[in-house]
């Protein structure tokens, strides 16, 4: 997913994606850390529409020899909207047998690693959905009205989300297809839709590096992760 405009890196004359990361940009990164995977099929970008002719001159540019592996498709109004444009190129081109799944990412999160691509793959099969995960390395506090602390659970059962996030594509789009119209204006993350519905999600281990370069900060952060960064 890669449908973001930037508002929240205060920039206005690109999306974040489109940023530079040393050589080349943040998208590009995320993208060539799945080609080197040689069992995913395809990779399908959802962009703003805005920048869709854009980003396929970058594919050219950075990626000429894995064009037929590389797909863009315009994403929609939010992440759901994305996700579904998405789902229904994957249906079109891949069909629904039960054996095809998708590993879902964010187009920001390009320090994941080969490991964790093939422990999603792998549990996937097992146990229908995966989410890549990171262990809660502050405590965690909640607040029910963001002035007074309602609770501090137990931080060893606390996780921080993060990508690929895999199923099985066949019940990832029933799962969708399932939520109402309020549910579908206030649910943007595919586990918790999981949850809600009583299905099983299954956790693999992440890592701190593995972030989402969303603010300034994070921007910072990334450019010196990826001078040491290694697979």
């Amino acid at each position: 997913m890669a449908g973001g405009t930037g508002t929240r890196m205060n920039i206005s004359t690109m999306p974040k994606q489109f940023l530079p990361l040393g050589d080349k940009p943040i998208i590009i990164h995320t993208v060539e850390r799945y080609l080197m995977c040689k069992k995913i099929d395809a990779v399908i970008l959802g962009v703003h529409a805005d920048w869709v002719e854009y980003m396929q001159e970058l594919l050219e540019q950075f990626v000429p020899g894995e064009l037929s592996r590389v797909h863009v498709i315009t994403g929609g109004a939010d992440r759901t909207d994305t996700m579904l444009r998405l789902l229904n190129a994957i249906e079109e081109k891949y069909g629904v047998s039960e054996d095809n799944i998708v590993l879902t990412h964010d187009g920001v999160r390009p320090f994941f690693t080969q490991r964790m691509l093939e422990e999603n793959i792998e549990a996937v099969y097992q146990y229908g959905a995966v989410n890549t995960v990171s262990p809660a390395i502050d405590t965690i506090v909640v607040s029910d009205d963001g002035k007074l602390i309602s609770n501090v659970p137990d931080r060893a059962t606390m996780f921080l989300g993060q990508c690929p996030q895999t199923f099985r594509l066949s019940q990832l789009k029933a799962v969708y297809n399932s939520l109402t119209e309020e549910e579908r204006m206030t649910l943007t993350e595919a586990t918790k839709i999981y949850m809600m519905r009583g299905l099983p999600v299954y956790l693999v281990r992440g890592a701190v590096s593995n972030i989402k370069i969303t603010t300034p900060a994070d921007y910072k952060m990334a450019q010196a992760i990826a001078e040491d960064f290694e697979d």
